[in-house]
Protein backbone atom coordinates (compact mmCIF):
# COMPACT_ATOMS: atom_id res chain seq x y z
CA UNK A 1 0.00 0.00 0.00
CA UNK A 2 1.35 3.19 -0.78
CA UNK A 3 2.01 5.66 2.28
CA UNK A 4 -0.23 9.02 2.29
CA UNK A 5 2.69 10.50 4.26
CA UNK A 6 6.58 9.89 3.28
CA UNK A 7 9.15 11.07 5.34
CA UNK A 8 12.80 10.69 3.39
CA UNK A 9 16.50 11.27 4.63
CA UNK A 10 15.12 14.56 6.90
CA UNK A 11 17.65 16.39 8.33
CA UNK A 12 17.67 19.63 10.40
CA UNK A 13 20.86 21.64 11.19
CA UNK A 14 20.38 24.55 13.64
CA UNK A 15 23.39 27.24 13.71
CA UNK A 16 25.39 27.79 17.28
CA UNK A 17 27.95 29.81 18.18
CA UNK A 18 30.35 26.47 18.20
CA UNK A 19 29.08 25.63 14.81
CA UNK A 20 26.61 23.99 13.33
CA UNK A 21 24.62 21.61 15.33
CA UNK A 22 21.92 18.80 13.61
CA UNK A 23 18.98 17.99 15.62
CA UNK A 24 17.50 14.96 13.41
CA UNK A 25 19.41 12.62 10.52
CA UNK A 26 18.51 10.55 8.33
CA UNK A 27 14.61 10.20 9.48
CA UNK A 28 12.41 8.09 7.49
CA UNK A 29 9.24 7.06 8.48
CA UNK A 30 6.18 6.17 5.85
CA UNK A 31 2.17 6.19 7.53
CA UNK A 32 -0.75 4.80 5.78
CA UNK A 33 -3.84 6.71 5.19
CA UNK A 34 -5.87 6.77 8.80
CA UNK A 35 -2.83 5.79 10.87
CA UNK A 36 -2.36 6.60 14.36
CA UNK A 37 1.20 7.17 15.19
CA UNK A 38 3.05 8.22 17.93
CA UNK A 39 6.21 10.20 18.14
CA UNK A 40 8.49 8.64 21.30
CA UNK A 41 11.64 9.69 23.26
CA UNK A 42 13.29 11.34 25.78
CA UNK A 43 13.23 15.45 26.02
CA UNK A 44 15.28 17.29 23.37
CA UNK A 45 15.47 14.40 20.96
CA UNK A 46 14.11 15.94 17.89
CA UNK A 47 10.19 14.50 18.04
CA UNK A 48 8.75 18.20 18.40
CA UNK A 49 11.35 19.35 15.18
CA UNK A 50 10.51 16.70 13.24
CA UNK A 51 6.67 17.52 13.85
CA UNK A 52 6.95 21.13 12.85
CA UNK A 53 8.94 20.23 10.03
CA UNK A 54 6.09 18.07 8.53
CA UNK A 55 3.90 21.05 9.67
CA UNK A 56 5.72 23.46 7.33
CA UNK A 57 6.94 25.57 10.51
CA UNK A 58 10.22 24.65 10.53
CA UNK A 59 12.10 24.52 6.84
CA UNK A 60 14.06 20.84 7.04
CA UNK A 61 17.86 21.19 5.83
CA UNK A 62 17.62 18.23 3.62
CA UNK A 63 15.60 15.15 2.53
CA UNK A 64 12.04 15.29 1.89
CA UNK A 65 8.40 15.26 3.12
CA UNK A 66 5.36 14.29 0.56
CA UNK A 67 1.88 14.58 1.91
CA UNK A 68 -1.00 13.06 -0.07
CA UNK A 69 1.34 12.88 -3.14
CA UNK A 70 2.81 16.84 -2.95
CA UNK A 71 5.65 17.64 -1.37
CA UNK A 72 5.16 19.92 1.91
CA UNK A 73 6.32 23.45 1.42
CA UNK A 74 5.24 25.69 3.75
CA UNK A 75 2.54 25.32 6.40
CA UNK A 76 -0.34 24.62 5.22
CA UNK A 77 -4.88 24.12 5.87
CA UNK A 78 -4.09 20.50 4.76
CA UNK A 79 -2.26 19.64 8.56
CA UNK A 80 -4.40 20.64 11.67
CA UNK A 81 -1.52 20.91 14.26
CA UNK A 82 -2.49 20.77 18.29
CA UNK A 83 0.23 22.26 20.20
CA UNK A 84 0.35 21.84 24.32
CA UNK A 85 -1.21 25.04 25.34
CA UNK A 86 -3.42 26.25 22.55
CA UNK A 87 -3.04 29.22 20.81
CA UNK A 88 -6.33 31.08 20.99
CA UNK A 89 -6.99 34.84 20.71
CA UNK A 90 -8.17 36.07 24.27
CA UNK A 91 -10.50 38.21 23.14
CA UNK A 92 -12.42 36.00 20.83
CA UNK A 93 -15.22 33.39 22.39
CA UNK A 94 -14.14 29.56 21.97
CA UNK A 95 -16.45 29.82 18.89
CA UNK A 96 -14.94 32.71 17.39
CA UNK A 97 -11.26 30.63 17.62
CA UNK A 98 -12.90 28.12 15.54
CA UNK A 99 -14.64 30.33 13.13
CA UNK A 100 -11.70 31.86 12.05
CA UNK A 101 -10.10 28.32 10.94
CA UNK A 102 -13.75 27.64 9.55
CA UNK A 103 -13.93 30.62 7.46
CA UNK A 104 -10.69 30.26 5.63
CA UNK A 105 -11.38 26.28 4.84
CA UNK A 106 -14.83 26.45 4.16
CA UNK A 107 -14.86 29.50 2.36
CA UNK A 108 -17.55 28.55 -0.85
CA UNK A 109 -20.02 27.67 2.24
CA UNK A 110 -22.94 29.81 3.51
CA UNK A 111 -22.30 31.78 6.93
CA UNK A 112 -24.85 29.02 8.45
CA UNK A 113 -23.39 25.52 7.07
CA UNK A 114 -19.86 27.55 8.69
CA UNK A 115 -21.28 28.09 11.90
CA UNK A 116 -22.98 24.68 11.67
CA UNK A 117 -19.47 23.00 11.82
CA UNK A 118 -17.89 25.20 14.10
CA UNK A 119 -20.84 23.86 16.60
CA UNK A 120 -20.94 20.78 15.63
CA UNK A 121 -16.89 20.38 17.01
CA UNK A 122 -17.67 22.32 20.01
CA UNK A 123 -20.19 19.93 20.52
CA UNK A 124 -18.29 17.00 19.84
CA UNK A 125 -15.23 18.15 22.24
CA UNK A 126 -17.65 19.03 25.10
CA UNK A 127 -17.84 22.94 24.84
CA UNK A 128 -21.62 22.72 24.05
CA UNK A 129 -22.32 24.73 26.92
CA UNK A 130 -19.15 27.41 26.67
CA UNK A 131 -18.49 28.33 23.24
CA UNK A 132 -19.42 31.45 24.05
CA UNK A 133 -17.06 32.08 26.48
CA UNK A 134 -13.60 33.51 25.69
CA UNK A 135 -10.74 31.60 26.99
CA UNK A 136 -9.53 33.46 30.07
CA UNK A 137 -13.05 31.93 31.31
CA UNK A 138 -11.96 28.48 30.57
CA UNK A 139 -9.84 25.97 32.40
CA UNK A 140 -6.42 24.61 30.44
CA UNK A 141 -8.79 21.56 29.55
CA UNK A 142 -11.66 23.31 27.92
CA UNK A 143 -8.89 25.57 26.11
CA UNK A 144 -7.22 22.23 25.06
CA UNK A 145 -11.00 20.92 23.52
CA UNK A 146 -11.38 24.21 21.90
CA UNK A 147 -7.51 23.90 19.93
CA UNK A 148 -8.49 20.29 18.92
CA UNK A 149 -12.33 21.22 17.81
CA UNK A 150 -10.72 23.91 15.67
CA UNK A 151 -7.88 21.94 14.30
CA UNK A 152 -10.72 19.20 13.22
CA UNK A 153 -13.50 21.75 11.95
CA UNK A 154 -10.38 22.70 9.29
CA UNK A 155 -11.07 19.36 7.52
CA UNK A 156 -7.32 18.70 7.01
CA UNK A 157 -5.67 15.55 5.24
CA UNK A 158 -3.64 14.72 8.17
CA UNK A 159 -3.40 16.08 12.22
CA UNK A 160 -0.79 16.90 14.06
CA UNK A 161 -0.22 17.23 17.64
CA UNK A 162 2.73 18.26 20.38
CA UNK A 163 2.05 16.69 23.21
CA UNK A 164 -1.60 18.11 23.67
CA UNK A 165 -2.04 17.00 27.08
CA UNK A 166 1.52 16.92 28.30
CA UNK A 167 0.02 20.11 30.93
CA UNK A 168 -3.07 18.72 32.03
CA UNK A 169 -3.98 16.80 34.78
CA UNK A 170 -4.45 12.76 34.67
CA UNK A 171 -8.37 12.82 34.92
CA UNK A 172 -8.40 15.87 32.31
CA UNK A 173 -5.80 14.12 30.40
CA UNK A 174 -7.63 10.62 29.68
CA UNK A 175 -11.08 12.04 29.22
CA UNK A 176 -9.47 13.87 26.12
CA UNK A 177 -7.55 11.38 25.15
CA UNK A 178 -11.00 9.88 24.24
CA UNK A 179 -12.46 12.68 22.63
CA UNK A 180 -9.21 12.79 20.64
CA UNK A 181 -10.03 9.31 19.43
CA UNK A 182 -13.42 9.37 19.47
CA UNK A 183 -13.39 12.10 16.76
CA UNK A 184 -10.13 10.67 14.81
CA UNK A 185 -12.12 8.07 14.64
CA UNK A 186 -15.19 9.78 13.34
CA UNK A 187 -13.13 11.48 10.85
CA UNK A 188 -11.04 8.41 10.03
CA UNK A 189 -7.72 11.01 9.62
CA UNK A 190 -4.32 9.91 9.47
CA UNK A 191 -2.59 11.36 12.78
CA UNK A 192 1.04 12.09 13.92
CA UNK A 193 1.56 12.71 17.62
CA UNK A 194 4.94 13.71 19.50
CA UNK A 195 4.29 12.50 23.63
CA UNK A 196 6.45 11.15 25.98
CA UNK A 197 4.02 8.86 27.89
CA UNK A 198 4.27 5.47 27.28
CA UNK A 199 0.99 4.21 28.37
CA UNK A 200 -0.57 7.38 26.40
CA UNK A 201 1.21 5.95 23.25
CA UNK A 202 0.05 2.58 23.56
CA UNK A 203 -3.65 3.34 24.29
CA UNK A 204 -3.59 5.86 20.98
CA UNK A 205 -1.03 4.39 18.27
CA UNK A 206 -1.14 2.19 15.53
CA UNK A 207 2.35 2.09 15.78
CA UNK A 208 4.83 3.65 18.09
CA UNK A 209 7.83 5.07 16.33
CA UNK A 210 10.93 5.32 19.14
CA UNK A 211 13.45 8.01 18.95
CA UNK A 212 16.88 7.73 19.91
CA UNK A 213 18.40 10.77 21.35
CA UNK A 214 19.99 13.79 20.02
CA UNK A 215 21.99 14.88 18.43
CA UNK A 216 21.43 13.65 15.19
CA UNK A 217 18.68 11.94 16.28
CA UNK A 218 16.58 9.28 13.88
CA UNK A 219 14.32 6.55 14.16
CA UNK A 220 15.69 3.97 16.83
CA UNK A 221 12.21 1.18 16.69
CA UNK A 222 8.79 0.91 15.64
CA UNK A 223 6.55 -1.10 17.58
CA UNK A 224 3.02 -2.29 16.43
CA UNK A 225 0.14 -1.56 18.49
CA UNK A 226 -2.42 -4.56 17.49
CA UNK A 227 -5.15 -4.16 20.14
CA UNK A 228 -8.58 -3.96 18.06
CA UNK A 229 -10.49 -0.86 18.07
CA UNK A 230 -12.40 0.83 19.42
CA UNK A 231 -10.35 0.33 22.90
CA UNK A 232 -10.78 0.82 26.53
CA UNK A 233 -8.16 1.29 29.26
CA UNK A 234 -10.00 -1.37 31.29
CA UNK A 235 -9.28 -3.78 27.95
CA UNK A 236 -5.94 -2.60 27.76
CA UNK A 237 -4.99 -3.13 31.58
CA UNK A 238 -6.50 -6.61 31.53
CA UNK A 239 -4.56 -7.86 28.09
CA UNK A 240 -0.66 -9.58 29.34
CA UNK A 241 0.40 -7.88 25.80
CA UNK A 242 -0.15 -4.47 26.82
CA UNK A 243 3.10 -5.16 30.02
CA UNK A 244 5.04 -6.96 27.59
CA UNK A 245 4.87 -3.81 24.64
CA UNK A 246 5.10 -1.62 27.84
CA UNK A 247 7.86 -3.36 28.67
CA UNK A 248 9.11 -3.14 24.73
CA UNK A 249 9.37 0.59 25.18
CA UNK A 250 11.02 1.56 28.40
CA UNK A 251 13.70 -0.66 27.87
CA UNK A 252 14.24 1.22 24.78
CA UNK A 253 13.84 4.20 26.61
CA UNK A 254 16.62 3.28 29.24
CA UNK A 255 18.80 1.69 27.33
CA UNK A 256 18.83 1.14 23.50
CA UNK A 257 17.98 5.19 22.87
CA UNK A 258 21.35 6.38 23.35
CA UNK A 259 22.42 4.05 20.51
CA UNK A 260 22.10 5.56 17.12
CA UNK A 261 21.21 1.89 15.00
CA UNK A 262 23.52 1.32 11.89
CA UNK A 263 20.14 0.49 10.02
CA UNK A 264 16.14 0.58 9.90
CA UNK A 265 14.09 -1.60 8.41
CA UNK A 266 11.06 0.71 7.82
CA UNK A 267 9.59 -2.12 5.62
CA UNK A 268 9.31 -4.53 8.90
CA UNK A 269 8.50 -2.91 11.35
CA UNK A 270 9.27 -4.71 15.25
CA UNK A 271 6.86 -6.96 16.71
CA UNK A 272 6.69 -8.09 20.24
CA UNK A 273 6.70 -11.59 20.77
CA UNK A 274 4.50 -13.32 23.61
Amino acid sequence: MSKFLEISQLVKTFPTPKGPLTVVRDFDLGVKKGEFITLIGHSGCGKSTVLSMVAGLTESSSGGIILAGKEVVGAGPDRGVVFQAPCLLPWFTAFENVMLGVDQAYYTASKLERRQIAEYYLTIVGLGDAMDKRPGELSQGMRQRCGIARAFALSPKMLLLDEPFGMLDSLTKYELQDVLLDLWQRDQKTALMVTHDVDEALYLSDRVVMMTDGPEATVGDILEINFPRPRTRKQLLEDPEYYRLREYLLHFLNERSHHRPARVNQAAPVLVNA
